[in-house]
């Protein structure tokens, strides 16, 4: 009769254990994929911009900070780099992994020309769903790209669609990399985008020391959707003029963002042809 006790009591002792454990394995799933999404906020631009002023690239007042995101395109780059040498303005272009292997040569243009070359990662895709291993994975094969090309590595990341990561914090500390978002954006990829709406919507929350985001590719964004940010880069830089603000990268933005010399035509570094073309 004991022995039955005893039998009785030891499985009611284990199933308790069992129920416990389970629970506290349903628990860890949401308490890790909260700890996963939790820097995700920093997406909300207005908090970024009052509480996280190095994420959001603010830098010296009298400094615009100039970005552009997506490319290398060989379709519509080159007429923004047109632009820019025309007004003798040097940006931070933030560039796709997928994107820069097929136009590599475009790249060692860029940056010969005098301007910042960053990462956006390999693919275009929210790193919210990947993982911490696939996250490094992807910053680590566009930074090595981005190395093999230019000759050194990028120091600054910008995550796609602006949404960082537990993961992609963590990867950007192993891999030397500064993540940076913006302060002002024109909202360049839709569809219903105008010259004026980028201008008006760049400038409704833009101060001196912002950093503003624009595309110049359309590979993630509405088709020909780079033309209409083209016809609004003129307006735009005449305003930053306007105001007493210099324009220019990121590298000259003060506060937190390494300064490296621009790099002259004779500086840039060929890839190996094995590897890459253009």
């Amino acid at each position: 009769m004991s022995t039955r006790r005893d039998a009785n009591t030891s499985h009611a002792v284990s199933a308790h254990r069992t129920r416990g454990g389970l629970r506290a394995a349903g628990l860890a799933v949401p308490v890790a994929a909260a700890l996963h999404a939790a820097p995700a906020v920093s997406a909300f631009g207005p908090l970024r911009n009052r509480l996280m002023p190095r994420l959001a690239g603010q830098g010296r007042r009298d400094h615009v900070a100039l970005t552009f995101d997506d490319g290398p395109d060989h379709l519509s780059t080159p007429h923004f780099l047109r632009v820019l040498e025309e007004r003798q303005i040097r940006a931070t272009f933030f560039l796709l992994g997928s994107m820069l292997i097929r136009s590599p040569g475009l790249a060692r243009e860029m940056a010969a020309a005098g301007h910042e070359i960053a990462l956006h990662g390999w693919a275009h895709r929210p790193l919210l769903f990947r993982g911490p291993r696939a996250t490094r994975e992807d910053l680590a094969r566009g930074r090595d790209l981005l190395a093999d090309v230019l000759g050194e590595p990028p120091r600054l990341f910008r995550p796609p669609y602006g949404v960082m990561t537990t993961g992609a914090h963590l990867a950007c500390r192993e891999l030397d990399l500064i993540p940076v978002l913006w302060t002002a954006w024109g909202e360049d990829w839709r569809a219903r985008a105008t010259p004026r709406s980028i201008h008006d919507t760049v400038m409704t929350s833009l101060r001196g020391g912002g950093t503003v985001l624009l595309h110049d590719s359309d590979c993630t964004s509405a088709t020909g959707s780079w033309r209409v940010t083209l016809r609004a880069l003129p307006r735009l830089l005449d305003t930053f003029g306007a105001r007493g603000w210099e324009t220019g990268p990121l590298r000259d933005h003060g506060g937190p963002y390494p300064r490296r010399p621009a790099r002259s035509p004779s500086s840039a570094v060929s890839a190996p042809t094995a590897l890459y073309n253009g």
